[in-house]
């Protein structure tokens, strides 16, 4: 188990230093256009999901997600007693991925954001469906590839950075962690739990319907 948690807290720990670190890089090179820092915050994202997937899957299934673990438990392939604890290792892991990447870039570690514009009715549907679509991605995979699921799920943020209005946080660790970050990748703190709420409105979207799709037992 404690090795399992230190899997959760490392891959969320370079999941948000990758997420920061390539937002603060892509908006000091890409002279204020942020179509090209997005799209280096996508890209880096995506590598970064790819290879921590890939490495720490066989240790902790790889969910570096809260709301990845509690669908897991749901579906009876992962215990409720190791809920709380994975949950806690993804949150702590996510904070102390910001706070060294503010360190890699000579920024203040302690700060919170003041990007404001992450709310509204638009916001909130965005994230229903980035973390809905997140979920089908993971568990259509593991049912017919799961081989497949690094790349797959890789792909999918890569891709939902641009086609989500929100750029597709689908994480309630990331979203909590991201508004510790007075960066590009930052978010209000005061919008944090309407993100995470609309999150879990899309992990019980998904508990409605991919069991049909991608039923445990056949």
């Amino acid at each position: 188990m404690q090795r399992r948690l230190i899997s959760e807290f490392v891959g969320t720990a370079f999941l948000l230093i990758g997420v920061v670190g390539s937002g603060i890089m892509g908006a000091a090179l890409s002279q204020g256009n942020d179509a090209v820092a997005l799209l280096a915050n996508a890209a880096a994202t995506g590598c970064v999901l790819y290879v921590i997937i890939t490495t720490l899957g066989p240790i902790s299934g790889a969910h570096f997600n809260p709301v990845v673990t509690v669908a897991f438990a749901l579906r009876g392939e992962h215990h409720w007693r190791d809920v709380l604890p994975y949950v806690a290792a993804q949150i702590i892991g996510g904070i102390v991925g910001v706070w060294l990447t503010h360190l890699m870039f000579d920024l203040s570690i302690l700060q919170t954001s003041s990007t404001m514009h992450r709310t509204g009715i638009a916001q909130w549907a965005s994230e229903i469906i980035a973390t809905l679509g997140l979920l089908f991605v993971i568990f259509g995979g593991v049912h017919h590839r799961p081989d497949a699921v690094p790349p797959l799920v890789a792909l999918y943020i890569t891709g939902a950075y641009f086609f989500t209005s929100s750029t597709s946080f689908a994480n309630p660790a990331v979203t909590i962690a991201r508004g510790l970050s007075d960066t590009f990748a930052g978010i209000y703190p005061d919008h944090v739990a309407m993100f995470v709420v609309m999150q879990f409105i899309g992990l019980g979207l998904a508990y409605l319907i991919l069991p049909y799709l991608f039923p445990k037992d056949s």
